[in-house]
């Protein structure tokens, strides 16, 4: 909240770029720090049997926040530009609003969050804290019970591919609405940006995540993972028609959109189910499930940054009809990885 304060604060500036990137920075700093904790969180507070099945609600206000991030907030800085003719003065009062929303949030996460009784700080054999060095040495046993792992190569390549092509996928999806057609886009205005991508392909980007949490808890990981997965990748084959066809209604885009949306919220249940899987350990009885969580979701980000590095320079040697395309192709290595992996036959199904 103090951070985008700060950038409500330094964005009508004159130096407001080198500011804003510094304070961006740290934000993100924070958001993966506090991310950790949340994944915990969320480990600790709920048993096994219910974590897969809650994996969908979860993410869904995720989703709603991104709804609001991405669409709602973008059309009331686009709304706001219009009306006062300065983008720094619309977007000073963007970030002053959620400076606001997230100290109240706060306020009250401080009140209403449960204190589950396992979450205690770690301490020695005699229940005294561990000193610098004992600290150190527990932090390097944990990553090496998470690297001795059996099948270890399995999981990596899965973490890594899984979302090869989406990671590629994603990074292009607003140049592509936003560009003109000339270019090879389709000439969005910003607020249809906000609404095409931002709201609608969030709310069927939620949909997906809400009924992959409940198949997965129906009938187990095991038994729907394929289905999941080709609902994931399947739909890239949207952005290839949109590309060819660059249709002008916001409608038919919007419905593109949701669909491929609703596909990756559907199929990447799968990855977050996994995940759980394999942070828990046999039965869920890994002591060390919270400290492994974030490595997986390390590997994730990992699988989400390199792919997405490249992205850029791919579609400007490809042109967009070209690069969606590859981003099909791209699929096939997750395809690969995920006939590798081993799964319980009955895990993330509610009994």
């Amino acid at each position: 909240g103090a951070a985008l304060a700060c950038i409500a604060l330094t964005v009508p500036g004159s130096d407001f770029l080198r500011v804003t990137l510094a304070i961006f920075w740290l934000m993100a700093f924070a958001s993966a720090t506090h991310d950790i904790a949340a994944d915990g969180f969320y480990m600790l507070a709920l048993p096994q049997r219910t974590q897969a099945a809650f994996v969908g609600v979860r993410s869904t206000f995720y989703r709603l926040a991104m709804i609001a991030g991405q669409g709602g907030l973008v059309v009331l800085a686009g709304a706001l530009t219009d009306r006062t003719g300065s983008v720094s003065t619309a977007w000073a009062v963007v970030f002053g609003v959620l400076a606001a929303g997230f100290g109240l949030l706060g306020a009250w996460h401080l009140w209403a969050l449960p204190r589950p009784a396992v979450d205690l700080p770690a301490a020695r054999g005699d229940g005294t804290s561990r000193s610098t060095a004992q600290f150190f040495a527990d932090f390097g046993a944990v990553y090496a019970a998470f690297f001795r792992q059996p099948g270890i190569a399995r999981i990596l390549a899965f973490l890594l591919l899984y979302r090869l092509a989406e990671a590629q996928l994603l990074k292009l999806v607003t140049p592509f609405l936003l560009d003109p057609l000339d270019a090879g886009g389709l000439g969005l205005r910003t607020q249809d940006v906000g609404i095409a991508y931002g709201t609608v392909g969030v709310l069927a980007l939620t949909c997906g995540g809400l009924l992959g949490g409940v198949v997965i808890a129906r009938w187990g990981l095991k038994r729907v993972l394929w289905p999941l997965v080709f609902s994931m990748h399947v739909p890239n084959t949207v952005f290839v028609l949109l590309a060819l066809a660059q249709p002008q209604s916001l409608v038919t885009v919007s419905a593109a959109v949701a669909l491929e949306q609703f596909g990756y919220g559907f199929g990447f249940t799968v990855f977050m189910v996994y995940m759980l899987m394999v942070a828990g350990g046999p039965g869920g009885g890994n002591p060390h499930k919270t400290a492994h969580y974030a490595i997986c979701t390390g590997f994730m980000a990992l699988g989400m940054m390199l792919p997405g590095m490249v992205s850029g320079w791919l579609q400007d040697q490809l042109g967009y009809v070209n690069f969606f395309i590859w981003t099909c192709v791209a699929t096939l290595p997750s395809f690969v990885a995920t006939a590798f992996i081993r799964i319980d036959p009955e895990f993330g199904r509610e009994r």
